[in-house]
């Protein structure tokens, strides 16, 4: 089984999350490839101490980008978008990952 640590990777802190953590008390986590939704809520509870309500999961596809001549594309990963119940919060900054 994997520590708590090792499925929450790093909040993810971009406009769109930071609207969907004011307006419906979520927060976005990039996570483990392999966690599923019990994984990432208990994660969430034992690191941060709080209780969480609903967990969604979204799989974030590659993009392909290009500098110059050269192509590439950009990583793959597990998103997750977590609800808090009402009350609680997390404050990101902080938190040490």
């Amino acid at each position: 089984m994997l520590n708590a640590r090792d499925i929450i990777i790093r909040p993810i802190l971009t406009e769109k999350s930071t609207r969907i953590q004011a307006d419906n008390n979520a927060v976005t986590f990039e996570v483990a490839k392999g966690a599923n939704k019990t994984a990432v809520k208990q994660a969430v509870e034992e690191i941060f101490k709080v209780k969480v309500d609903k967990v969604n999961i979204v799989n974030v596809r590659s993009k392909k980008k290009r500098i110059g001549r050269h192509e590439g594309t950009t990583n793959a990963y597990r998103k997750a978008i977590v609800k808090l119940t009402a009350g609680q919060e997390i404050d990101i900054f902080a938190e040490s990952f």
